[in-house]
């Protein structure tokens, strides 16, 4: 396995992820990836009718803002999201975010109670 570049952890900054999580597609992308860890990038887009092309844009975005890390085996890409690295720089970020993305897109992945869909 080979882990393509992504950005360290001290040089993670708010601009590069929120434009990543802007996007409907990339905000389902990282949904998916946390509710699955360790998925390749073909399991995680199924369903989605985005090109290759497009989602290959999308997963390196996500990779460069910081969002989750990918290994190259042979031909796929394994995902990983990178939950410890963006709790230590934006703390409580990704929470809501996620919840509002469930709510947008009732359909989608369940988050393993890590993001609840609803006001407890």
């Amino acid at each position: 396995m080979r882990p393509l570049p992504e950005p360290a952890r001290e040089s993670l900054t708010l601009a590069p992820v929120l434009h990543a999580l802007s996007d409907p597609v990339r905000l389902e992308l990282v949904r998916r990836a946390w509710a699955t860890p360790g998925l390749t990038c073909a399991v995680l887009a199924d369903g989605l009718e985005v090109p290759v092309s497009t989602l290959s844009n999308h997963w390196r975005i996500l990779r460069e803002a910081g969002l989750i890390s990918m290994t190259v085996e042979g031909r796929h890409r394994r995902i990983q999201p990178r939950e410890a690295d963006m709790s230590e720089r934006f703390p409580g970020l990704l929470e809501p975010i996620m919840r509002l993305g469930a709510a947008e897109s009732p359909d989608s992945a369940p988050l393993r109670g890590r993001f609840p869909t609803s006001a407890a």
